[in-house]
């Protein structure tokens, strides 16, 4: 892990820069030396890198449904040529330049996140040491030492000896209590965020491999995070722990406000959107009808959960229109008329033939 962070070292020095300018501000509330001035610098260091990739979660987003859309193009490639191997991957290749699809874009803000994570590493390792890094001279290296989270000092690890514990002026106890339940939360974070995705937010009309890989995924990562979490000092799970409820939030926002078309997350959104319409009467908001406008854009393309939406609308009177508005029923039918010219314009007698109208008529019988 070392070696790892020493290769990120470039991007130490803003990222403890970042830190000590956090610091001094909370430092002048709970203290220089409190734990909570260190600890909540590195939530905020945190929460500012996660702004900054806010377009890459977007970008994120738009390719995880992009490849869920794919997946059975992809398959029918895999079956097709599941004996030419090359042939596979340049199909493959040009399914996703015909698409302006890129898997690794839904890698991007984990990827984009990892230098600053390293390099978070590298700063806590060198503050156990004892040793300036970056902008932290040896007087903050030495109030950072002995900061402490209910505690256990943010640069202690699960794994530390008693004797390097005691150094920073702790017990083991304390730090593997606090160790352990970080990990834990962590972990649970992490599951729970990947359960909340598999549950909600996956097009459930169609079942392909990339599901099961998912699936595989939300026990995997956790497990990941475990084993590898008792090598963080307590700084770097503070780090880790904040991300993944960031995420967490990141993700549940999303999945109630711009859910996966055909998702159990899209039939809870269409249903919360259908009592906003009846109740009011029209649509609110510009997220709102946007989502409206695509529906009625889909036309014979709408999946279920769409059509049903359409058609429980239409059954409260309400006709949703292509701006992402609804109109009352009657409305939407005069419109319709007045488009065609008027259905209800009085119908003309039939035009007779020339022959037809030089026969006379015969004469009525008397009687």
């Amino acid at each position: 892990m070392d070696t790892i962070a020493g290769l990120f070292s470039f991007i130490t020095t803003p990222v403890s820069w970042i830190i000590v300018q956090f610091h001094s501000l909370y430092g002048a509330v709970f203290g220089p030396d409190s734990g909570w001035a260190w600890g909540l610098s590195i939530v905020s260091l945190v929460i500012l890198i996660r702004i900054c990739l806010i377009p890459l979660f977007v970008k994120q987003i738009k390719a995880t449904r992009g490849m869920q859309a794919l997946q059975p193009k992809m398959k029918a490639i895999q079956e097709r040529y599941k004996n030419d191997k090359q042939r596979q991957s340049e199909e493959m290749m040009k399914l996703y330049k015909e698409t302006g699809t890129n898997p690794l874009s839904s890698c991007l803000p984990i990827l984009a996140q990892s230098p600053f994570f390293f390099a978070l590493y590298h700063v806590l390792a060198n503050i156990a040491d004892g040793k300036t890094i970056g902008v932290l001279n040896q007087q903050l290296v030495d109030s950072a030492r002995e900061a402490k989270i209910f505690g256990a000092p943010i640069a202690a690890k699960f794994m530390d000896s008693s004797e390097k514990v005691a150094a920073l002026g702790a017990s083991l106890t304390d730090v593997r209590i606090v160790t352990a339940v970080m990990i834990v939360l962590m972990s649970l974070s992490q599951f729970y965020t990947q359960r909340q995705l598999m549950q909600k937010n996956v097009d459930l009309s169609v079942k392909t491999p990339f599901m099961q890989q998912q699936k595989m995924l939300m026990y995997i990562f956790p497990v990941i995070f475990a084993v590898m979490g008792i090598n963080f000092p307590v700084g770097v799970l503070v780090y880790w722990l904040t991300t993944n409820v960031w995420t967490m939030g990141q993700q549940m926002y999303v999945i109630n406000q711009n859910p996966t078309p055909g998702s159990k997350a899209q039939d809870q959104y269409l249903t919360r959107l259908l009592k906003h319409a009846t109740s009011h009467g029209e649509v609110k908001g510009r997220g709102k009808k946007k989502t409206v406008a695509a529906i009625v854009a889909k036309g014979p393309d709408r999946n279920d959960i769409e059509r049903k939406f359409i058609t429980a609308l239409s059954k409260q009177g309400l006709a949703a229109q292509a701006d992402g508005s609804v109109i009352k029923s009657s409305e939407a039918t005069a419109d319709a008329d007045a488009a065609s010219g008027g259905a209800a314009k009085r119908q003309q007698p039939k035009r007779q033939t020339k022959s037809k109208r030089q026969t006379p008529s015969k004469p009525s019988p008397k009687k």
